[in-house]
């Protein structure tokens, strides 16, 4: 019997390798015979790079870059040298993550240190740029990281603007002549599932700016500043992407990326499928174990275990979810080519306690599926 096990991380938990480590112990003790293949997945957030560098025997790079709100941070970065590819997670740079709840501030965060990563993508001589645009901490369209490979952008005074969201209200000129020539020779793919535009009640900040720290007045004001940064980009590039889906991702980023870069989006679980060979990993599986920490009906919105399922679905092989919850509505995938689902949980328990102990939870949730399933 042949096993693959492909799951997302669990965030504050386990990497996805650390879940398809446990999770595979678990099968090994249910079914010693079994062989057993893990490929961990991401699907565009957290982990994209570190399971495409498992994958793909790529090099971990690291730079000292500007953070969120300025202060450095050490962002680390992926690299395929024989593709010429490299894997930059925004996240690393630009991340939720790396402020405290308190520093949250979406009208000051900035993408600059995001732009760093991709020129030193570029010194490499990166051929192939993929973002993976999840668990950003900013809202200013993309302009930090534009700032960092070279866009002037000015205020009435011709003034360089202060960084971040709020403050593209007073722009008023762009300067595109010093953004660095090697960009239009590397192809970008932004790994993202978000099709929010870039304005108004379903863009960038209305729906993500709460969480990154902005009140209602701010989310009012941000979205009026990158409407008016909008318009710049429209008269200085004789084209409006502000409406196309994905043009909303990472607070503007993907506007940005598709506006200056000429970015291509792609669903970040189908990216990453495709440079780990999950499809091939399949190959004569009798079954698939994927999973995630929580498990609901967002799950839908192109997260790793729907997309783990559509690419078992297209070799007729079934597929169980492990995950650390099951949320409302975990049932509609079963709609969508998931067998079954189960939670690690096996009695009452804290959040904190679950994450402190999910490697056995995983372990022993695995192994009693799999004991039902050898029946």
């Amino acid at each position: 019997m042949k096993i693959v096990i492909a799951p997302d991380s669990f965030k504050d938990s386990l990497s996805a390798a650390g879940v398809a480590a446990a999770i595979a112990q678990g099968v090994a003790q249910a079914l010693p015979e079994a062989q057993i293949v893990q490929c961990p997945m991401a699907d565009g957030g957290e982990g994209t790079m570190d399971a495409i560098l498992a994958a793909c025997d790529g090099q971990c790079r690291s730079l000292s870059v500007e953070g969120p709100l300025g202060a450095p941070v050490l962002a680390r970065w992926g690299w395929l040298a024989d593709s010429a590819t490299a894997i930059i997670e925004m996240a690393e740079a630009s991340g939720l993550q790396l402020l405290k709840h308190a520093e949250r501030d979406a009208t000051l965060t900035s993408t600059f240190g995001t732009g760093q990563l991709i020129g030193a993508a570029l010194d490499a001589g990166a051929k192939r740029i993929i973002l993976a645009i999840g668990g950003s901490a900013t809202n200013d369209a993309g302009t930090g990281m534009l700032r960092a490979l070279g866009l002037g952008l000015l205020d009435a005074q011709d003034r360089p603007l202060a960084k971040g969201g709020l403050a593209l209200a007073q722009a008023r000129r762009l300067c595109v002549a010093q953004m660095d020539p090697r960009l239009a020779q590397v192809r970008f793919e932004v790994a993202a599932d978000v099709s929010n535009p870039l304005c108004g009640p379903n863009g960038a900040s209305h729906i993500f700016g709460p969480q990154k720290g902005a009140n209602p007045g701010q989310v009012l004001a941000l979205d009026s500043a990158l409407g008016h940064f909008a318009d710049l980009c429209a008269q200085a590039l004789q084209h409006d992407v502000r409406d196309q889906p994905g043009s909303g991702a990472a607070g503007g980023m993907g506007f940005a990326a598709k506006a200056f870069l000429g970015a291509t989006f792609r669903p970040g679980v189908e990216v990453v499928a495709e440079l780990t060979g999950l499809a091939e990993a399949m190959t004569g599986a009798d079954l698939v174990i994927t999973g995630e920490g929580r498990l609901d009906s967002q799950t839908l919105n192109g997260k790793t275990p729907l997309g783990v399922a559509r690419v078992a679905q297209a070799q007729g092989v079934p597929v169980i979810v492990i995950a650390g919850t099951l949320g409302e509505g975990y049932e509609h995938l079963y709609e969508h080519g998931i067998h079954a689902a189960f939670s690690v949980t096996s009695g009452p328990m804290t959040l904190e306690q679950a994450c402190r102990n999910a490697a056995p939870l995983l372990r022993d949730r695995a192994r009693d599926v799999m004991r039902v399933w050898a029946l």
